[in-house]
């Protein structure tokens, strides 16, 4: 007598939604493969802290195998999705060796979000990103690497622009990038590049198209996040946008231009490029449709979750692409087969909204608690830190951020200010364009295979609302 079928449920991504959803069908009557071109879950809300030399990024990204070592009904591959067949039920996966097609009975895809640059192409051939963790090591390199050259450079005009970094974009990514870049620059490497920088303090601009910053707060935390940015050193300028970039300036819609090699994009997401290989008519921000259950709209079987989903709130409004959102919808979509396999009927999603907070540099930051309990400065920063050391995953993960926190709170110090790059290889100041080869630790990804998988969340999720 041979043994009864086991659905099998495949799982696109491994960051919050699809690592929720796993968690939950863990140790069930199913077996789960979970798809990623990286062996890790990345907790990106502090992707800023390695790109600024607080983190080393072990600290925080953990291997995929480990978090589910123990459950023996959960598979992982490491590659790349290039099709999915919904009519045959299969995801085609490049590993770096071969092609291998999977067959599922259920499908999660949680596949992220990319950065959005709004059809501006050349803007994005010179900016940096922070949606993975190569993205933050390149941006560390970078930085590092502009102060080593300005240091040997006797134009003043051009020490200024390698020492002058552009954070565009006033939401909460924006604002923990700009105030990260600031602390590093005003208490780390102006005493260590004293002697070949003794008259170039190094600048830090934040430019918000809107006039004010942190859009989804409440007007009282938009006016203390500016105030902290200000009193921080940080130089916000409000009402405008960028419209060209080149590799050693910006300029802005007013004609303003700022000499600079160093320009971070934050301004907004859109759903993954593994979108459209679902077949469906996509929404706004390249999203996919899906019903209250989180199946895709006309798709039976198939579920999107997180970043890539498109379901709107009983306003009519869509749900913002966060992480708490990711996780709730992570969860629902694993209940709700489940739920089919028993027979039982699917429930709607409903969000637990807990409110956001980010933090703007050392106690610095702003809370919005169950969005009722509004907290600013010393007491919110003290709130973030709790929440951000609970939810990584890993005691030694924990350990870890928490020395470096104490130590740079103490020492102003930042304890990984190193540039990893192959031997011949350079990532040369003067836009993103030029990006060393990865080193052999770390998976890399071309430009192409970014788009195609995203498991990193959205740019907003980067400010960790409340989770």
């Amino acid at each position: 007598m041979t043994a009864p079928h086991r659905p099998t449920v495949i799982l696109i991504g491994a960051g919050f939604g699809g690592l929720n959803a796993a968690h939950t069908l863990a140790n069930t009557d199913v077996d789960v493969l979970i798809i990623d071109r990286h062996n890790f879950h990345l907790f990106t809300p502090l992707l800023y802290q390695v790109a600024t030399s607080g983190l080393d990024p072990s600290e925080i990204a953990y291997p995929v195998r480990g978090i589910f070592r123990d459950a023996d009904n959960i598979r992982f591959l490491m590659g790349s999705v290039e099709a999915i067949d919904t009519a045959g039920q299969t995801v085609t996966v490049r590993t770096e060796h071969q092609v291998i097609e999977e067959h599922y009975d259920y499908l999660i895809v949680a596949a992220g979000s990319k950065p959005n640059y709004f059809g501006q192409d050349a803007i994005r051939e010179h900016a940096f990103d922070l949606k993975t963790l190569w993205d933050a090591v390149t941006l560390r390199n970078h930085i590092l690497r502009s102060f080593e050259q300005a240091a040997w450079i006797d134009d003043p005009a051009e020490r200024a622009a390698l020492t002058t970094m552009v954070v565009v974009g006033g939401g909460p990514t924006g604002l923990e990038t700009a105030g990260a870049l600031y602390e590093l620059v005003r208490h780390v490497l102006r005493r260590e590049y004293h002697s070949g920088l003794p008259d170039t303090p190094g600048r830090m601009i934040l430019v918000e198209m809107q006039d004010h910053v942190l859009n989804p707060y409440p007007p009282r935390l938009q006016r203390a996040a500016y105030r902290q940015l200000e009193s921080l050193g940080v130089e916000v300028i409000l009402g405008t946008r960028v419209v060209e970039a080149g590799p050693d300036h910006i300029r802005l819609d007013d004609g303003t231009v700022v000499g600079t090699h160093t320009l971070v994009w934050s301004v907004g997401v859109r759903g993954a490029t593994l979108a459209e290989r679902l077949g469906v008519p996509l929404k706004a921000n390249d999203r996919v449709p899906v019903l209250p259950t989180l199946q895709v709209e006309g798709l039976p079987g198939v579920y999107a979750v997180g970043d890539i989903a498109y379901l709107e709130d009983p306003r009519g409004e869509p749900y913002p692409m966060l992480i708490p959102v990711a996780q709730q919808q992570g969860k629902l979509a694993a209940r709700n087969i489940l739920r089919r396999l028993k027979g039982e009927p699917e429930r709607p999603f409903k969000y637990f909204d807990r409110g956001l907070m980010a933090t703007i540099g050392r106690s610095r930051a702003v809370a919005w608690l169950f969005n009722r309990v509004q907290l600013t400065g010393f007491i919110a920063w003290l709130a973030w830190l709790g929440l951000h050391l609970i939810t990584l995953i890993g005691f030694r993960n924990r350990l870890n951020v928490f020395v470096n926190w104490v130590w740079n709170y103490l020492t102003y110090d930042r304890s990984v200010r190193i540039i990893l790059q192959p031997d011949g290889h350079h990532n040369a100041p003067g836009g993103a364009g030029e990006i060393a080869a990865a080193p052999d630790w770390l998976v890399t990804e071309t430009t192409e295979a970014a788009e195609e998988l995203e498991t990193a969340e959205d740019e907003a999720a980067l400010s960790v609302p409340l989770l």
